[in-house]
C-alpha cells in the first residue's frame, strides 16, 4: 500500500474524510498523540486498525466525536456525572467510558459492553471527524507496544505502507494520551491518567478512584477495560529500568555505570550518555517530551537505560504510568535500605552467593553476625530470654544458641515468641549498617517482615536431603536434629512464591545464575 502524506488544508482533510468513509485508515494529529483512525461503526475497518498496529483485538479502542451531542447515539445513557464532565471539559484530552448502545459493535469495544468516547481538542482532528461523517475509532498511530508518536515523522516510520494516509499536523501539545475515566462503576474510576487530573475530575463530580492497575499493573486474570492498561506498553527497543532516588542519589548511581544511557530531567548532572524528558518540577514538560525521548533512545542505539522516576501526583501520575509500562515494571529502589534481600532455608548455601556478590562490590550485611553481637552485648536481652526460655540457655555468662535452638525448633509458639523479641532489634541494627547496593543476608527475612525493606528478593534453594547433609557437617549435629531445623522453617513453596529470583544450589553453576539476575536488575 502507498501511504499518502497530507497537510491540514481543507482539501486534504476532505480527502482524508473520504478515505475514512469508504473504510480506509488515516493517521491524524490530536492534542495528545497521533491517532490511527477508522470508521468506528464499520467493524471491518476497525479490524484493519488492529492489523496495521499488530495490536491484540481484546484491547478496546477510543471513539472520537466532533460535537458534544454525538455521544448520545453511542451510549445507553448520558448519566448526570457524564454530562457534568462533558459540559466542563469537552473538547479535551479526556475519555469517558459508559455502557454502549446497540450501534457500537464488539470490535471497537474489545468485546466489552462499554464504549470509550472522547471529543478531541485539536481542530484538525474534529474537522476530520466532520469530513468523514462518522465517529472515528483511533488508538495511537504506532506499532503496538512502541512509544506513542507525538510527531508525524514517527507515524511515518511506523505506518508507511500499512495505511492509506497520514495527516502531518505538527507536534502534539500534551504528549501523553487522554485521561480515561469509567463511569460504568459505582465510583468513577481512572483507568489511564492523563492531562485531566484526578483533582480536576473530583472538583466536578466528587469522589474518583484510581484503578490499582494504573500504578501497579494488571493482574493475570484482569481484562483491559481501557487502552494502555497492558503490562508492557509504550516501550522502546532499549531495556528501561526506573531508578527510584532523589536527584543526588540518581546522579551518583548512573554516573558509575558504563555502556548504558540515562533518561533524566534537564537539570540532572549526568556524565554518561543521556536523553532528557522535561524539567524536574514541571509535569507538563515531562508529559510532552517523554515519548519523544523514548524514541530518541532507539535512534541513538541505546540498549540499557536508567530512568529517573517522576512523582505520581497530578499530571506526573500520567508520566509515571507510561514510564513504568515502558520499563515493564522494572525498578531499582534506592530509597530502601537493602538493594537485595538474600534468603533461603538452612543449608541452601547462601554463604557462597554472598562471597561472590562481595567480590562484585556489593556491601554484605550478615544478619547472623548481627544476632551474635546482640546476644553478646545485650545483657538485659539475655536476662529476658532466660526468664522466658529457662536459665539453662545461658552458659558461662553467654547464650548457648544450640540449647535455645533445641527449645524453639520443637515449639512453634516459642519460636514465634523468640522471633518477636529478636527480629525488630536485628533489622534496626542492619539498617544502620546499610550502604548503597547493600545485600541483607537474612535466613529469616520473611519471618522478620523485612522483605518490604528490600528492592529485590533472591532465594537460594537446594534439595532437602542435601541441605540436611550440609547442616550436619557444618554444625556437627545429627541428621534428625538437622531435619528438625529444616521442618521448623518456612516451606520451600513459600520461599519460592515470595522471591523475585531463585538460585538453585544443587551443584548448578551459581555464578552464571547470579550474573543473569544482576544483568536483569542492574
Amino acid at each position: 500500500m502507498k501511504t499518502r502524506i497530507l497537510s491540514t488544508s481543507e482539501y486534504d482533510i476532505a480527502l482524508a474524510g473520504e478515505i475514512i468513509a469508504r473504510g480506509g485508515l488515516v493517521a491524524f494529529p490530536t492534542e495528545t498523540v497521533y491517532g490511527l483512525g477508522a470508521d468506528a461503526l464499520n467493524d471491518e475497518a476497525v479490524k484493519s486498525i488492529y492489523t496495521a498496529k499488530g495490536r491484540p483485538s481484546d484491547n478496546p479502542l477510543i471513539v472520537h466525536i466532533a460535537e458534544k451531542n454525538d455521544i448520545k447515539t453511542l451510549v445507553k445513557e448520558v448519566t448526570p456525572k457524564a454530562q457534568a464532565l462533558i459540559d466542563k471539559f469537552f473538547p479535551a484530552p479526556l475519555t469517558i467510558i459508559l455502557p454502549k448502545s446497540e450501534k457500537v459493535g464488539d470490535v471497537v469495544s474489545g468485546g466489552l459492553d462499554t464504549v470509550a468516547v472522547r471529543m478531541p481538542e485539536n481542530e484538525t482532528a474534529r474537522a476530520l471527524i466532520k469530513a468523514a461523517g462518522c465517529p472515528i475509532a483511533a488508538p495511537s498511530a504506532n506499532t503496538s507496544g512502541l512509544p506513542s508518536p507525538t510527531k508525524a515523522k514517527y507515524v511515518i516510520d511506523d505506518m508507511s505502507g500499512k495505511i492509506d494516509a497520514i495527516i502531518d499536523g505538527g507536534d502534539c501539545a500534551f504528549g501523553v494520551e487522554s485521561t480515561v475515566i469509567t463511569l460504568a462503576t459505582e465510583i468513577p474510576t481512572i483507568l489511564r491518567p492523563g492531562a485531566v487530573t484526578k483533582e480536576m475530575l473530583e472538583a466536578v463530580i466528587g469522589e474518583v478512584d484510581v484503578a490499582k492497575a494504573v500504578l501497579e499493573g494488571m493482574q493475570n486474570d484482569e481484562v483491559a477495560a481501557s487502552p494502555g492498561m497492558k503490562y508492557k506498553h509504550y516501550a522502546p527497543k532499549a531495556k528501561i529500568i526506573i531508578v527510584n532516588a532523589d536527584k543526588d542519589g540518581y546522579e551518583k548511581f548512573v554516573n558509575t555505570k558504563k555502556d548504558c544511557f540515562a533518561l533524566c530531567f534537564e537539570d540532572d548532572n549526568v556524565t554518561i550518555s543521556k536523553v532528557t524528558f522535561g524539567r524536574e518540577n514541571d509535569d507538563l514538560s515531562q508529559a510532552k517530551e517523554l515519548f519523544d525521548a523514548l524514541r530518541k533512545l532507539d535512534e541513538m542505539g541505546a540498549k540499557k537505560v536508567y530512568a529517573r522516576i517522576p512523582h505520581t501526583t497530578g499530571v506526573g501520575m500520567a508520566v509515571y504510568n507510561r514510564l513504568i509500562r515502558a520499563a515493564a515494571f522494572s525498578i531499582i529502589d534506592l530509597t530502601k535500605p537493602f538493594f537485595i534481600g538474600l534468603t533461603g532455608p538452612s543449608g541452601a548455601g547462601k554463604g557462597y552467593v554472598c562471597e561472590y556478590l562481595a567480590k562484585l562490590g556489593f556491601h554484605i550485611i550478615n544478619s547472623d553476625e548481627v544476632v551474635k553481637k546482640i546476644y553478646e552485648n545485650n545483657l538485659p536481652l539475655l536476662r529476658r530470654l532466660a526468664d522466658i526460655f529457662g536459665n539453662d540457655i545461658i552458659k558461662d555468662g553467654t547464650l548457648d544458641r544450640n540449647r535455645l535452638g533445641e527449645i524453639v525448633f520443637n515449639d512453634n509458639e516459642k519460636l514465634k515468641q523468640l522471633n518477636s523479641i529478636i527480629h525488630p532489634e536485628v533489622i534496626a541494627q542492619c539498617e544502620q549498617l546499610a550502604k548503597p547496593l547493600s545485600v541483607l543476608d537474612a535466613p529469616q527475612l520473611f519471618e522478620a517482615k523485612a522483605q518490604n525493606k528490600c528492592n529485590v528478593i533472591i532465594t537460594v534453594m537446594a534439595d532437602k536431603e542435601l541441605r540436611a547433609k550440609r547442616i550436619t557437617e557444618r554444625d556437627g549435629i545429627s541428621y534428625e536434629k538437622a531435619m528438625e531445623r529444616i521442618n521448623a522453617q518456612l516451606s520451600e513453596k513459600y520461599y519460592i512464591d515470595h522471591a523475585d529470583y531463585i538460585i538453585y544450589n544443587n551443584g548448578e553453576d551459581i555464578k552464571t545464575q547470579i550474573d543473569k539476575i544482576l544483568e536483569e536488575i542492574l
